[in-house]
């Protein structure tokens, strides 16, 4: 028999959970941090800020939202599940971006990434060893084949559909 309360064997389960939505959050955020870094080199923006994290729903502008990037942002309590953030990426030389939406999940040595709308794919942990040049063109083909879509669609007369696609604004200002 236990010599524990009812209230401390809850109290042990509460805190297991909370070490492991710690982890899941910490691992997830370095995944996230790692591609709007590694991304906005991979496309080769030569010394202009390219890739921001931004939140995944909402209001958002090209900069950095830190941890308000994340579907998690401002939960007292941090859930343990998947977590999504968006990608703000600059696409236009003209000060257009776009909102690219993520999913991660964490499932033992790898996250599942999932583009809203997208594909879905695995990068292998611990994160040092992962290949991310092969997530950075999965991102880079997504997005061209979108706007490549879009285009088709347009020049064929069928681009009246009710999809919201991407999120795109323009920022006036240079917000590298």
């Amino acid at each position: 028999m236990s010599d524990k309360t009812r209230f401390d064997q809850l109290a042990d389960a509460a805190e297991r959970y909370g070490g492991y939505s710690l982890d899941n959050y910490a691992v997830i955020r370095s995944v996230a941090e790692n591609l709007a870094t590694g991304f906005c080199r991979f496309l080769g923006a030569e010394g202009k800020a390219c890739v921001h994290l931004v939140p995944p729903q909402g209001a958002w502008s090209p900069q950095p939202h830190r941890s308000g990037a994340f579907s998690v942002s401002g939960s007292g309590f941090l859930p343990l599940g998947p977590i999504s953030f968006g990608l703000a990426v600059r696409v236009s030389r003209t000060g257009d971006w776009t909102r690219l939406v993520l999913t991660c999940t964490k499932k033992g040595h790898h996250v599942e990434v999932a583009i809203a709308e997208g594909p879905v794919f695995d990068i292998g942990l611990p994160l040092e060893t992962a290949d991310l040049d092969t997530v950075f063109q999965r991102l880079h083909d997504h997005l061209i084949r979108w706007f490549e879509d879009q285009a088709d669609l347009y020049e064929n007369g069928d681009y009246g559909g009710r999809s919201i696609g991407f999120d795109l604004i323009h920022a006036e200002e240079d917000v590298s």
